[in-house]
């Protein structure tokens, strides 16, 4: 008994190794960018000024929107407000810019054609459900959204919405955004096949935010991480129990993926959950197929649901 210990035991410090040399590897990748302050230029302009910032920033100025709006932006006190609490609270982004550093060295490692986008940070009256946009060549960040959960300007957001607009869930947004840019699926049909595309999203996230704890890399709080954790056996019966995985029936995705204040199984159970158990669940298959298959991350990302499943051969935590 002894003898497995210690084997176990050496094949974990073995990995730890391994993960250790990868990422002292990627650490000396050199990154070079800034982090333009849009909503910092917004707030000191004045009408005179729109023409350069609009020379600057042309991409956040829309052709089919006249002058007169803009202006009148910029002498509105509600936007003066909005302005000063995001300067209140993101008076230095050095932590951001840490991080995001990290965020390309991974990016540029797993994908040496990745190039370093323009990094712009911005207000957009808190569109909560554009956070931030990625694209080739852009990366904006609305900083009203992450002014922490309790902020007065969230008070009619549901608050299992509202407690991801914080200041530490800037990065994990960003690397969703990539993930979505990678991961490649022929199917989204079953409920299996969108919890392998959520758990290839949570997976991306493993490889190119390390740093960040698993409980901020899907938005739950340690204590919801730790329900889902501990409550592994009991999700994966009942979704086996109702032949759920191949079912294609449009309200499973609403109950066990998409954002939600807690899972629905329609059992008392329910309120103590959190929501995107499906989310969860498909991220430690995803997780148990990477180690069993050991293939590039790239591979894995674009692999069909069907097969990752079959190979994964997933067991829950007891």
């Amino acid at each position: 008994m002894r003898f497995f210990v210690l084997v176990i035991l050496g094949l974990v410090l073995v990995s730890c190794n391994e993960d250790s040399k990868l990422e002292s590897e990627i650490s000396k990748i050199n990154i070079d960018f800034i982090i333009e302050r849009f909503e910092k230029a917004y707030m000191e302009a004045n009408s005179g000024d729109l023409p350069k910032l609009k020379q600057a920033y042309p991409f956040l100025f829309s052709k089919h929107v006249p002058d007169s709006i803009w202006v009148n932006r910029i002498n509105d006190t509600l936007q003066d407000q909005l302005l000063n609490e995001v300067h209140k609270t993101f008076s230095n982004l050095q932590d951001v810019k840490d991080d995001l550093t990290s965020v390309f060295q991974h990016l540029k490692y797993y994908d040496k054609t990745f190039t370093i986008p323009k990094v712009v940070t911005l207000t957009n009256d808190v569109d909560y459900r554009n956070k931030t946009i990625v694209t080739d060549s852009l990366l904006l960040i609305a900083l009203d959204n992450f002014l922490g959960e309790g902020h007065e300007f969230y008070q009619n957001i549901p608050r299992y919405l509202a407690k991801n607009m914080q200041r530490n869930q800037i990065v994990p947004e960003l690397a969703e955004g990539y993930a979505k840019k990678y991961v490649f699926q022929t199917n989204r049909k079953t409920l299996l096949d969108e919890m392998i595309y959520f758990g290839k999203l949570l997976y991306f996230k493993d490889k190119v935010i390390p740093f960040k704890s698993d409980a901020e890399k899907i938005g739950y709080t340690e204590q919801e991480l730790k329900w889902a954790q501990a409550n592994e056996s009991p999700i994966w019966s009942h979704f086996i129990e109702n032949e759920m995985l191949y079912s294609t029936d449009s309200k499973l995705p609403s109950r066990f993926i998409a954002d939600a204040p807690f899972s629905k199984f329609y059992l008392q159970l329910d309120n103590e959950s959190p929501g995107r158990l499906g989310q969860y669940i498909g991220w430690q298959i995803v997780r148990a197929y990477a180690e069993i298959s050991e293939e590039d991350m790239m591979q894995i990302l674009q692999k069909e649901p069907e097969e990752i499943f079959n190979k994964a051969k997933f067991k829950p935590r007891k």
